[in-house]
Formats: C-alpha cells, structure tokens, sequence
C-alpha cells in the first residue's frame, strides 16, 4: 500500500530514538530572561528602602524624644518610692490621689525649707567672707612683706585689682552668661514640673495602670507582670525609707559634733551631711563633709581636723555595723555590685543613673532570685577558700630536703616514686 500524505506526517511525529532534546523557548523569551529583572527585584528594593527610612525615623525619634524618656523614667521610680506610703494611707480610707498629693507636699515643703535654710546659710557665709576680706587681705599682704621684705600695701593691691583686664573681661563673661544661667534654670524647673507630674500620674493611678497593662496579657504573664511589680515597689520604697533612717542618724550624730564644737548653721549643715552622704553614692561622703569642715575651719583650724576625724570614723561605723542591718530586707546587695551598677548608670545617664541605679540593680537581683534555680553547693574545701592538699607540704618537704634519706618517711616515699625508666 503506498503511504499517504497522513502516514508521513505520522513518521515525521514520531521522534527518533536517543536522548529528547529540550524544548525550545518561544522567540524572544531569550531576550527578555537575559536583558530584564527578576519580578522581585523592585519590590525587595522598596521593602529595603522602607525599612531605612523607619530605622532613621525612629532614630531621630528617639534622640530628640531622650530628654522625655528619662524624666518618665525618673518618674516612674519616685512613684514606685512613694507606692508604699499612698498604698498604706489608701488602706486606712483615703482616697489614692488625695493620699498622693498629702505625699507630694510633704515632700515639697521638706525639699523647700532645706533648699531655703540652705541659701540662708551660704548667703550669710559670704556676707560674713566679703565683710572680713579686707582683714584677711591685710594679713596675707603682712606675711609677704614681712616673709619676702616686699613693701606692698591693700590700697595698691585692691587698684590693681580692680583696673586688671582679666577682671573686667570676667565680668563681660558673666554678664554674657546671665541669660545662659536663666534658661538653664527655667529648664531645670521645667523638667522638675515635668517628672512630678508624671510621677503623681503613676502613684495615683497606679492599680489602673497595672490593670491596663495586664489587659493585653494572658494570665499566666499577668501574674508576673505583677509580681515583678511587687518586688520594684518593696525594693524602691526600701531603698529610699532605709537611706532616710540612715540620713536621719548621720544628721543627729554630725549635728552633736557642730554643736559641741560651736560650730555655726549646726542645723542645717548636719541636715547637709545626712542627705548629700545618704542619696549620692560613691563620693556623697565626701561631699557631704567638705562644707562642715570648710566651715569649722573659719572658726578654727583645729575644728576641721576634728570633723575629719569624726567623718571617717562614722563611715566606717555606717558601712560595717549600720548599713548592713538597715539594708539586710531592702537592698542587701554586695557593696562591689553596688559600686558597679553606679559606674553603670553614671555612664549611660548621667547622675540620673547614678541616683537609680542601687534599687534598679536590686530589683534586678531580687526578680533573677525569684526565678533562677538554685541548687546545694559541694561540701568541697575549695568553695570555702581551701586549697585542696594533693602532695606534702612545703614544711614537709623543706624538712624532708635537710633530712635526707635518713628522715622517717623518706624511704617509704622513695621507694613507693616510680623511677624514670618506668620499672618499680
């Protein structure tokens, strides 16, 4: 039969044998896979750009919103002090804001009357310094002339003075510097407004602050949400009612030292060295004793000697046998940590950190005690600083050397010492 036209487009269908080659792409395809882009490639760079964008944003935010955020978090911290003493007043009846607000004042007038006793204090001091330079002046014009046989007198030396270019260069500086000075204070009683008024917010509504954010989490993390609330407010207020207790004692004992020295202003510089030793860590100390004893010493050299005297022998008194119980339920954390978490907070705030960062490091270590296990430690010499013993002494071997061979014990050890080749 003679094949027709169908069978040979049949015969032409049918592949022959061997590998099939792969189909070819449809005209142009080439091109385009070659010149163009990948479909993702637009969106992934726009996906890119938005997140820079955010990134610099919030940057930028929180830069210029820092200011902000450390007032609400020194807020925050005297709400959690205050939580305590608004908690017992609202338990006795009070209404809470009520019960803040009487906190709040109380706190107030004491931080004004201190302020105000201590601008008396320092407005008299240098009342007092400007009426006797005159004679404080010709005593050191005296002991030059008569030390060095100068022939100089107050007159000459008080023109000189007065008609000097770095003098009335100061005085332009200063003059220049008074509207610096105002908008610092103004900002400074700004920022004072600003973190009462949140921290009165957070004492004041604080059962219903704990309440919002406990609404956004399940029960399990509301439990220790609040629970670690807890520990914040018990560790804050302790800190801060245990510094008080411990400012109280140092005033009452610095203020018997003045006062039995007749030192002047003994109220309020005892006051002085109660809260500054007390409320600013590492260097308060010595703070707190340079003013009593740069006043003890206008009255006479030897007082300030003594003030010295008594101020080291009280700090030691306080860290070594008052401290330790004042702080064992509140903040019983180790003076090393302690020193630390102030370095910490100094370099990342300032002396905002400085002030929070003792009851921050102590919430910290009360919440990891919490919920950190613990186990029983090894009854093994070396926890209690022993070296473990695993040869003779060094007496023994001291004594072993001089002795000799003949020395009780020495063969025994010779013999049982393993020799170099290996063989007993």
């Amino acid at each position: 039969m003679a094949p027709t036209d169908e069978t040979e487009q049949v015969t032409q269908d049918i592949a022959p044998p061997g590998p099939t080659p792969p189909p070819r792409p449809p005209a142009g395809a080439e091109a385009t896979n070659g010149a163009g882009m990948p479909r993702w490639l637009p969106r992934a760079m726009v996906l890119a750009l938005a997140l820079i964008a955010c990134f610099q944003l919030g940057s930028w935010a929180f830069h210029q919103l820092t200011g902000l955020l450390i007032n609400v978090l020194i807020a925050f911290f005297l709400a959690l002090a205050v939580e305590p003493a608004v908690s017992w007043m609202a338990a006795r009846g009070l209404r809470r804001g009520f019960a803040t607000f009487i906190v709040f004042m109380g706190v107030m007038i004491a931080s004004a009357g201190f302020i105000t006793l201590m601008g008396s204090m320092l407005a008299g001091q240098i009342v007092d310094m400007v009426e006797d330079f005159p004679d404080y002046l010709d005593k050191v014009i005296s002991w030059i002339n008569q030390t060095f046989h100068t022939d100089l007198s107050r007159v000459e030396v008080q023109d000189s003075l007065v008609h000097s270019d770095w003098l009335q260069k100061y005085v332009q500086n200063s003059a220049s510097g008074v509207l610096d000075v105002s908008a610092q204070v103004l900002g400074g009683l700004f920022q004072l407004l600003t973190i009462l008024l949140f921290s009165f917010y957070f004492a004041a509504d604080g059962p219903r602050l704990r309440r919002a954010l406990c609404s956004v989490l399940p029960p399990a993390k509301q439990a220790e949400v609040l629970r670690a609330w807890e520990i914040a407010v018990d560790k804050t207020g302790g800190y801060l009612y245990s510094r008080g207790l411990m400012a109280l004692i140092s005033g009452i004992a610095h203020y018997v030292l003045l006062q039995t020295l007749d030192v002047p202003y003994a109220p309020v510089l005892a006051v002085w060295v109660g809260l500054v030793s007390q409320f600013i860590p590492t260097i308060g100390t010595y703070l707190a004793g340079a003013l009593p004893m740069l006043i003890a010493f206008t009255v006479d050299p030897w007082y300030a000697l003594w003030v010295l005297i008594f101020v080291v022998i009280y700090q030691q008194f306080e860290n070594y046998m008052l401290q330790p119980k004042l702080t064992a339920k509140s903040v019983d954390i180790h003076p090393a940590v302690a020193f630390g978490s102030v370095i910490a907070g100094t370099a990342l705030l300032g002396a905002v950190g400085a002030l929070i960062a003792i009851p921050a490091v102590a919430t910290l270590q009360a919440f990891l005690g919490a919920y950190v296990k613990r186990y029983d430690v090894t009854d093994d010499p070396r926890v209690h600083g022993h070296r473990r013993r695993v040869g003779p002494t060094l007496l023994a071997r001291v004594r072993r050397a001089l002795g000799g061979p003949n020395e009780p014990g020495a063969a025994a050890e010779s013999e049982t010492r393993p020799k170099p080749d290996g063989r007993p």
